[in-house]
């Protein structure tokens, strides 16, 4: 056994630990290819602001306060749209024992 065959399985056991490498035919983590990575951007946007919107909708109707907790559940599913893109998009911090 070589140098270089005991650096790669050294390799190969930090990668997994780390959680780098993907089993084969594992479709865990994002989605493959750009289209799929828009496509997941896009429904954590719409979704996050579907709930903040449907939210509002519900408490102003309860409350009788149209429009103010639909503008502040808009404004507050706009900004838990975009902060699930942000946290899509962070590269993920490695662990360190």
């Amino acid at each position: 056994m070589s140098k270089q065959d005991g650096f790669e399985k050294r390799l190969n056991e930090a990668r997994a630990r780390q959680g780098l490498d993907r089993a084969e035919g594992s479709s865990a983590g994002l989605p493959g290819g750009s289209y799929g990575v828009g496509f997941r951007a896009g429904v954590e946007v719409f979704s996050a602001l579907l709930v903040g919107v449907v939210a509002g909708l519900l408490l102003d109707r309860w409350l009788g306060t149209w429009p103010w907790l639909f503008l502040v559940m808009f404004v507050m599913g706009s900004a838990a749209g975009l902060l699930n893109v942000f946290r899509l998009f962070k590269p993920r911090a490695l662990k360190r024992d």
